[in-house]
Parts: structure tokens; C-alpha cells; sequence
């Protein structure tokens, strides 16, 4: 019998699994975000990243509006079964912000500093401003 992803995922008690994206090449954790059933199935019949999106309660296309897409190169699945992580192949940046990681904020010293530089303003990304 074969054994796929989802036989091992453990779904939230929202049907969602959390999925760190990563790029491939230079390992640079880039986001998280969360990913249902569908959206997991979307990513590996397309080979383009879908999450689902718990604002608008839907299927995100990442890049859809922006051009901003990820190529899925590998979906790993953590040994609890509860978190993937994505290795995929980043056009352009990753953070809606126009920084090429979401994780561009850190602890230095007693302050919050920003330690990765704004590369496109996020309003020639989406043609407004983006919170």
C-alpha cells in the first residue's frame, strides 16, 4: 500500500496545516503561512504554491495579484505530521511588505530592528497600499 502526505498530516482543528516557505538555494526562511487540503492538492497537481487565506476564508494563489510567485521544488512533512515545510523557488520577494522574507524583524538588544531592506514598494506590487 502506498503512503501519501496525507495520510501523515494532522490537520488543525480548523483543517489547517502550517507551511514554512523556503528558498531552495540559499535556505532563507522566507514565510509562513497556512495551507487546507485543497490548497495542498492545488500545489502539487500546479507545481506553483497555493495557501488559504483565513481572512478572506479561501484559496490564496501566492503571487496572483502581485507576479510575485513560488516555484514548489520539494514539500517536506515534519515528524509530528503538523507543519511543511515548502522549498520552492521565490520570484521576486516573499512579504507583502515588498521585503524579500516576512521575517525581517529582530530582537537587537533592547530594541526591534528592521534588518532587511524594503526592495519594492508594495504599491507597484498590488496598485495600493497593503496591510
Amino acid at each position: 500500500m502506498t503512503t501519501t502526505i496525507y495520510d501523515k498530516l494532522r490537520f488543525n482543528s480548523r483543517g489547517l496545516v502550517a507551511a514554512i516557505a523556503q528558498q531552495y538555494d540559499t535556505k532563507e526562511v522566507l514565510m509562513m503561512a497556512w495551507m487546507s487540503q485543497d490548497a495542498i492538492a492545488e500545489t502539487l497537481s500546479t507545481g506553483y504554491v497555493t495557501y488559504y487565506s483565513r481572512s478572506r476564508k479561501a484559496l490564496w494563489r501566492k503571487g496572483e495579484s502581485s507576479g510575485q510567485v513560488q516555484r514548489l521544488l520539494d514539500m517536506r512533512l515534519d515528524c509530528d505530521g503538523d507543519a511543511l515545510l515548502l522549498l520552492v523557488d521565490q520570484t521576486g520577494v516573499a512579504c507583502h511588505t515588498g521585503r524579500k522574507s516576512c521575517f525581517y524583524r529582530a530582537q537587537r538588544g533592547p530594541e526591534l530592528a528592521e534588518i532587511l531592506p524594503q526592495e519594492v514598494d508594495p504599491k507597484k506590487l498590488y496598485g495600493h497600499d497593503h496591510d
